[in-house]
């Protein structure tokens, strides 16, 4: 593998920082988030959870930390939480009692039309087109599984 051409000098200013970058504006989506989840008693974290049982309910633990990135040590408090909040139900898979099943409940159900307007607002707070946000969301996909790509690849070194 060649050597990366040396980096500048000003290349370790914060403002320089791709990762800085994306850490912030992941804290500016968080505060556009705050006031659309706390209507619907949710956290942003929680939220993520709840569209993914939108996606697909009835899955399994595994399959959704995998679909959000999230180890289960993660995952299993805001499992808890949402399902103090009524929201989705935990049960022993029956074919395999090593695996638990998450189900939405009816107002866990019914909560995604009282959520369907928010990817709009917070596109519209963007500032984006939708088809420049699909540009960009694709590009930071690609970023991250080439980070992943990267650790993986390390990780198999060490």
């Amino acid at each position: 593998m060649p050597e990366p051409d040396p980096m500048p000098d000003d290349a370790l200013g914060l403002g320089e920082f791709l990762c800085f970058a994306v850490y912030a504006a992941g804290h500016a989506f968080n505060r556009v988030y705050k006031p659309l989840l706390s209507r619907l008693g949710l956290t942003y974290p929680q939220y993520l959870v709840m569209v993914a049982l939108w996606e697909q309910d009835d899955r399994t633990v595994g399959s959704l930390g995998a679909r959000l990135s999230l180890d289960s040590n993660t995952l299993t408090p805001l499992l808890k939480r949402l399902e103090a909040a009524g929201l989705l139900a935990r049960t022993r898979d029956l074919a395999d009692e090593r695996q638990v099943r998450v189900r939405l409940t009816a107002p866990g159900r019914t909560l995604r039309a009282e959520a369907s307007d928010i990817p709009r607002c917070v596109l519209q707070a963007t500032g984006l087109t939708p088809e420049d946000a699909g540009r960009l969301q694709r590009e930071i996909a690609a970023l991250r599984e080439a980070l992943e790509r990267h650790a993986r690849a390390r990780e198999g070194e060490a």
